[in-house]
């Protein structure tokens, strides 16, 4: 195992071990039996310096068109959150799965859109070939980890939505507006990990 995983396992480990005392939500857990399953995954690429894959969705997607947004998507009948993230993955990014090591899950997020999103965790090698499914996915990015789980550039942001004000997360790298339940996400593994460890070895 590399010294990036490992310290990102123990980063992991270290910041799940108590309750998240402040996290980011959308909707509480009451609400959580009215949502459906769903992973993503956050997959770190094993660089000196290392980053996050992520994507935007077509415009013509029905849900979240346009979108910044992690690979991932419903998880199946009997699947743990952990094979729907890299299945969903593969048939969104062509990541190979073999070549995906899996750190752990994180905090479920329940979105607008009524899902219930588990976060996957893991690493990736480097410049992999990635085919990318046009129906899915318009374009991908990697950006830098130490921009996006930096709190400095996680900028709160509000705005009014189904007759309500809502306070969200906005994270721009090169042009790459990253918000909603991705930001979210984001927001809360920021709240989990000591990333400055994780990165800075």
């Amino acid at each position: 195992m590399s010294a990036l995983y490992h310290r990102l396992d123990h980063h992991h480990r270290a910041g799940h071990s108590v309750p998240l005392a402040d996290p980011y939500v959308e909707f509480t857990a009451a609400d959580a039996a009215q949502f459906r399953p769903a992973a993503v995954l956050i997959a770190l690429t094993e660089r000196p310096q290392p980053g996050v894959l992520l994507l935007h969705r077509p415009e013509t997607m029905r849900s979240h068109p346009g979108q910044v947004a992690f690979p991932g998507g419903r998880i199946d009948p009997g699947e743990s959150p952990e094979e729907a993230a890299l299945r969903e993955a593969e048939e969104e990014l062509g990541l190979d799965a073999a070549k995906v090591r899996v750190v752990g899950t994180s905090d479920t997020y329940l979105t607008g859109s009524g899902y219930e999103v588990t976060p996957v965790l893991a690493i990736v090698p480097p410049d992999l070939p990635l085919a990318p499914n046009p129906h899915e996915v318009a374009e991908w990015f990697e950006a830098p980890a130490g921009f996006v789980f930096n709190p400095a550039n996680q900028n709160e942001r509000s705005g009014h939505w189904r007759g309500r004000e809502r306070h969200y997360y906005e994270i721009v790298w090169q042009g790459h507006r990253i918000w909603g339940v991705t930001a979210g996400i984001i927001a809360n593994l920021t709240r989990r990990i000591d990333w400055a460890g994780v990165l800075d070895g």
